[in-house]
């Protein structure tokens, strides 16, 4: 019998040699479907649309396509209107295409009138511009980082299609529970980009796994990324005005398109098959997820690459500029991101691109969670307003496809809203504890009045987080915005110069302390009290309920000369120098054991808050709070010593059982004799780790702590840290 063909495989309309057949409107951007392209975008103010087709990487395009016009009919030539549109959705299927070898864009009309530059307006449609489909999965154009373009080609970020063909072999999102996670935070480029890595790809994708050892070793167990889908590094290049060196948009916060990876950061990034560059990353989240690491994704929802009325029109703007960005009554842009514009997340359409973003990474990329920079924007209304129950946030914490993904928000904006502890949460945000932050770093230095608070951060701010959990709460020191741990134990003030704004960007407010001399130092001794400083840092923070976050490079005391927002250099500034394993090989080692340390006790992995109550009846509260004597702690302003202890029988409720842990801090200048808790009969104090020792003796390997000779007592150095447990 001969097979019979579908009939949605022939055209139905004729343009030129081109056959099509009405679309299908989702999923919007390019679909390859049996015999074509199915290419579906949304505009609700435009009254028409063209398709744009070009061969790769030429300049001028080789066809364009009306979605609606006069169209002949296959095989009799006859004409007739066609109107491939349903709703507010232009959509229609292309047939032979070779998509592998073309790339696309729309171009977009309305019977508005022409805006300005520079000048507010509502509608920006401009029939002369090819935009970017806003659903391309891949986006050619930028595939070499940093070479600067043509400026007067129109069409720089081009639309490719991909088809998904990656074999996953029986990979999966890992699902580690909140409570089990040492985040690592990182930039894809820098990690690898100094020629000190060794790696055949530097600053790529491919060159990043071949440092998977690495993060293994270290321990870690999941990589917050930095963006890594397609965005504009050229976005506001300058050149330094003394150096002439050219600065560049490095972190990426400068969003061109959502669901396409980074070309510039693959290794097959130059190829003209978008897929490539998919595949690569695909590969990489494969082999992090074999060696047991998740992958978290720093997403940007709040502003785009097209910055205010001055900024170039790239696609949202030229598609629909009123559904896609919050604008005042004037038709300026709302800038509550800093960055010129703000995209309007709650409305319905917006909201369901940021759900379908999402979930196309979760389900084709088996990401497994999400870090949404200033995620505060997301709860605002149109005209800016926070809302009480933000339906964007609902949407995310309650959609089905992303239920086991972490979702993780910097809960402030550059408008000011700030709401840590307070973020609208649905029952499963975590959030980047900035108070956790601010305390720690404050009480690192020596202010003084800070016990109570410490405590409370310790024990994974209950007071922000009471109903949540100590898994809301993402605890950092550092991150990439700001001073690197080694800076911020050297410097007392930001040096921003070569960034070439008169050191006027970068916050004002780093709570650090250089431990005597402002930079870099010959002086042994501020040297060794630097280092113990780091120590004191990561120790403190691998302790603390919650989930630890550790900024790429300060395990190996990575400097950036002072500098607190080095968003712009692509360089030694921001680059990790892997010479530090050689050169800072003790901080390494005490950073991997600390990391060992947490994730073999279950004490640190508490999903509930503790109660400072001894429920069991053991003879110990869960947790304590110890003083220079035992269960005495000194809440006074004039405190700088503060020492906890967790009961081992008391674990996860007394389902589970543990070695009891004795914490204790010492901020102080001068060291102090600290009195003991008594242990139960058979059980004896080792240490397993003592900042103020010598470097052989700071940390132990598990199973290895020596026994403490006096076990009643114990002196504790000035600025150390000494973490015990009952074995």
């Amino acid at each position: 019998m001969e097979m019979m063909e579908r009939i949605d495989t022939y055209p139905t309309h004729m343009f030129n040699t081109f056959g099509m057949r009405p679309g299908r409107p989702y999923p919007f951007g390019a679909t390859p479907v049996p015999g074509g392209v199915n290419f579906s975008v949304f505009s609700r103010h435009a009254d028409y649309c063209v398709l744009v087709l070009f061969k790769k990487g030429a300049e001028q395009p080789y066809a364009e396509i009306p979605f609606r016009g006069m169209f002949t009919r296959p095989g009799s030539g006859e004409p007739f209107w066609g109107d491939f549109r349903i709703g507010n959705v232009f959509s229609m299927v292309v047939f032979n295409l070779n998509y592998e070898e073309i790339e696309y864009g729309f171009r977009m009309g309305a019977p508005y009138p022409k805006v300005e530059r520079g000048k507010p307006g509502f509608h920006r449609f401009d029939s002369r511009q090819v935009l970017l489909d806003p659903y391309a999965r891949a986006i050619g154009g930028r595939d070499t980082w940093g070479q600067l373009p043509d400026w007067n080609q129109q069409f720089q970020h081009r639309g490719r299609i991909v088809y998904d063909d990656f074999d996953w072999e029986s990979d999966r999102p890992l699902e580690i529970p909140a409570e089990e996670l040492v985040v690592y935070e990182m930039h894809v480029r820098g990690f690898t980009r100094d020629e000190s890595s060794g790696v055949r790809y530097a600053g790529t994708f491919a060159a990043m796994r071949d440092k998977i050892p690495y993060l293994k070793e270290l321990g870690v167990n999941a990589v917050e990324l930095l963006p890594i889908y397609e965005f504009d590094e050229l976005e506001g290049v300058h050149n330094h005005p003394d150096t002439g060196e050219m600065l560049v948009n490095y972190w990426g916060y400068s969003t061109v398109g959502f669901f396409a990876p980074k070309a510039a950061y693959a290794a097959t990034g130059k190829t003209k098959d978008g897929t490539m560059v998919v595949d690569e990353l695909k590969t990489l989240v494969k082999d992090l997820h074999a060696n047991g690491i998740e992958v978290l994704l720093d997403v940007v929802f709040n502003h785009t690459a097209e910055g205010n009325e001055y900024g170039p029109t790239i696609s949202f703007r030229g598609i629909d500029n009123v559904t896609y960005y919050m604008l005042s009554p004037e038709g300026y842009y709302f800038n509550f991101s800093g960055t010129g514009n703000t995209l309007n997340c709650n409305n319905p359409v917006v909201r369901g691109m940021v759900l379908d973003c999402l979930r196309y990474w979760a389900s084709e990329y088996h990401i497994d969670g999400f870090r949404f920079d200033l995620a505060a924007i997301l709860g605002r209304d149109q005209s800016g307003a926070p809302m009480a129950n933000p339906p964007l946030l609902e949407a995310l914490a309650a959609d089905p496809v992303l239920a086991k993904c972490k979702l993780i928000a910097e809960a402030w904006d550059a408008g000011g809203l700030y709401q840590v502890g307070s973020f609208p949460a649905f029952g499963r945000w975590a959030e980047w504890n900035g108070k956790y932050r601010d305390t720690l770093r404050r009480w690192l230095k020596g202010d003084g009045g800070l016990t109570s608070d410490l405590a409370l951060r310790l024990q994974g701010s209950p007071d922000l987080y009471a109903s949540r959990g100590p898994t809301a709460s993402v605890n950092f020191i550092t991150c990439h915005d700001g001073f690197s741990l080694m800076d911020m134990v050297s410097y007392n003030t930001k040096h921003n110069e070569a960034n070439g704004e008169n050191n006027n960007d970068g916050a004002n407010d780093n709570n650090s302390w250089n431990c005597g001399w402002e930079g870099d130092t010959d002086d042994p001794g501020i040297n060794q009290l630097r280092k113990r400083q780091v120590k004191n840092a990561l120790a403190l923070l691998m302790v603390s309920q919650g989930v630890p976050m550790i900024y790429m490079g300060d395990e190996v005391g990575k400097s950036q000369s002072g500098n607190n927002n080095v968003y712009c250099h692509d360089n030694q500034l921001s680059w990790l120098d892997w010479n530090l394993l050689q050169n800072n090989a003790d901080l390494l080692r005490f950073a991997s054991r600390l990391i060992a340390f947490r994730k073999a006790h279950i004490l640190f992995h508490n999903r509930w808050h503790l109660r400072g109550q001894d429920y069991l009846g053991t003879g110990y509260p869960d947790i304590s709070w110890h003083g220079e004597r035992a269960w005495q702690p000194d809440w006074s302003e004039g405190s700088r010593l503060l020492a906890f202890m967790l009961d081992g029988k008391h674990a996860w409720g007394g389902t589970k059982q543990d070695d009891s842990i004795y914490v204790v801090s010492n901020t102080h200048w001068e060291g102090h004799d600290v009195e003991l808790p008594g242990l139960p009969e058979g059980l004896r104090w080792h240490v397993f780790a003592n900042t103020g020792a010598n470097e052989s003796e700071d940390a132990w390997d598990l199973g290895s702590e020596p026994q403490l000779s006096d076990q009643s007592r114990l002196f504790v150095g000035p600025r150390s840290v000494v973490i015990l447990l009952a074995k």
